[in-house]
């Protein structure tokens, strides 16, 4: 492949932008599509082979793009923009930008950071039921929790109603210290955690005082129909059948249910069937129902969380091909496997 150059016209404030401190961003675009990039006074010069070159300056003139907008450039926004360049894809970050779901207490604006997260947000808004699963980081949870927000702020829907199952990841509830709120509260946390940073403390204590608010167990479902709300169930993985269909039966008129989960991260007794996995399979053809599947490319925490997850990915790829193998071996042969 030839050798080529290519120059990208950019102001100073484009180009510290683009640099980030110590010149990480340019270093990593660098690194990633092995070109060599020279900060010039009116703009960067890009040195490498062709398709090299090209895909290192959609980059940067995306990054250009999201500056020129005011939008602070975060390390979490050049990895996604390099990763999907390297796939040859559009980040589309300028779009995403555009689409502010709404501000925190802070006056932050919460958005969609990456395309699968905003196919999620889309999903949301277009069906009446939408399952989303994905691993830790890729803002499941959060971004479902703006919706519901948002939704409550412009009077779509009176309440906002946030359920988990209270299910144990190694400890018992029996063992926690406290009357049953106290021992209930840490499956919870998270869910207060995102209400508290969007709504702020005291705004949510007000609407949880008049009712229009609601943080509980997923067992207080049962036997109430829910109207004109906004419901979330977090960590579905962890329901069993049984509750799964109890909750999606719940659902009144006026109303928006969330279903979130990670299926690879079930904290169920051994052996037992997440109802999460047995709703995927029943509800997968019903019209206003929508399955959004996010993977280690959405995850918006930490760069080090995106390859963990994708090291547990392809792990557990590994593991089921291999158990894969052995039982079409064990068939083949005719060996029994005794169960302990």
């Amino acid at each position: 492949m030839a050798i080529t150059e290519q120059h990208i016209d950019l102001d100073a404030r484009q180009i510290q932008s683009i640099c980030g401190d110590l010149d990480q961003y340019l270093k990593k675009i660098e690194k990633s599509f092995d070109v060599s990039v020279i900060v010039r006074s009116d703009g960067l010069k890009v040195i490498g082979h062709d398709r090299a070159v090209d895909r290192a300056v959609k980059v940067l003139n995306e990054l250009a793009d999201l500056s020129s907008r005011g939008t602070p450039l975060t390390e979490q926004a050049v990895n996604y923009a390099v990763a999907s360049r390297m796939d040859d894809a559009d980040p589309g970050l300028v779009e995403m930008d555009k689409e502010v779901i709404c501000h925190t207490v802070s006056g932050k604006p919460i958005k969609p950071k990456t395309l699968g997260q905003k196919k999620y947000v889309n999903a949301i808004r277009d069906n009446m039921i939408c399952f989303g699963l994905g691993p830790a980081g890729t803002g499941k949870t959060y971004l479902a929790m703006a919706m519901a927000i948002q939704a409550f702020k412009d009077g779509d829907v009176n309440r906002i109603i946030l359920t988990r199952p209270a299910i144990e990841a190694g400890e018992k509830l029996g063992f926690l210290p406290g009357d049953l709120q106290s021992k209930i509260d840490p499956y919870l946390r998270p869910l207060y955690d995102a209400l508290y940073q969007i709504m702020g403390a005291e705004n949510y204590l007000h609407q949880y005082e008049k009712g229009a608010i609601e943080v509980a167990p997923l067992a207080y479902m049962r036997g109430r129909t829910l109207d004109n709300a906004y419901i979330i169930l977090d960590e579905a993985q962890n329901t069993t059948p049984a509750q799964m269909k109890m909750f999606l039966t719940r659902i009144g008129f006026g109303s928006k249910v969330i279903v979130t989960g990670d299926i690879t991260q079930k904290d169920l007794p051994e052996g037992a069937v997440s109802g999460l996995d047995v709703a995927l399979k029943v509800v997968n053809d019903i019209p206003d129902i929508a399955i959004i599947e996010l993977t280690h490319k959405d995850v918006v925490r930490h760069p080090l969380v995106q390859k963990i997850v994708e090291a547990y990915e392809k792990y557990e790829k590994r593991q089921q091909f291999k158990k894969e193998k052995k039982q079409e071996h064990n068939k083949l042969h005719g060996v029994k496997v005794l169960k302990s």
